[in-house]
């Protein structure tokens, strides 16, 4: 098993900038993957940014330019940048690790650890 937990979130006007962060313990087998996914009221959970084991990264094109994942692999520990923040952007944020990754993806469905989420409000 593994234990990811989310810190961070919060309101912010439309432009503004925010940073999430999260912690992964636990049976970690490397390589793991990492990343953000985020779900709206009434809408689907959707991937934002998922970060590999050898560092290779992608991004939903919604976010491109403006999110920037990170990891510290020490500490296990996934960082997003999020700045130019629009009201788009509203909705639970959550943290998701996968033991022994190989392929990254953007699908919640290949992840199968998850934290409890954290909230981001923009306003316009």
């Amino acid at each position: 098993q593994v234990q990811v937990a989310e810190s961070g979130g919060g309101s912010v006007q439309s432009g503004g900038s925010l940073r999430l962060s999260c912690a992964a313990s636990g049976h970690i087998y490397s390589p793991i993957c990492m990343g953000w996914f985020r779900q709206a009221p009434g809408k689907e959970r959707e991937g934002v940014a998922v970060i590999g084991g050898d560092g290779t990264t992608t991004y939903a094109d919604s976010v491109k330019g403006r999110f920037t994942i990170s990891q510290d692999n020490l500490k296990n520990t996934l960082l997003l940048q999020m700045n130019n923040l629009k009201p788009e952007d509203t909705a639970t944020y959550y943290c998701a690790a996968e033991n022994a990754c190989w392929v990254i993806t953007l699908t919640p469905g290949d992840f199968h650890y998850w934290g409890q989420g954290t909230q981001v409000t923009v306003s316009s």
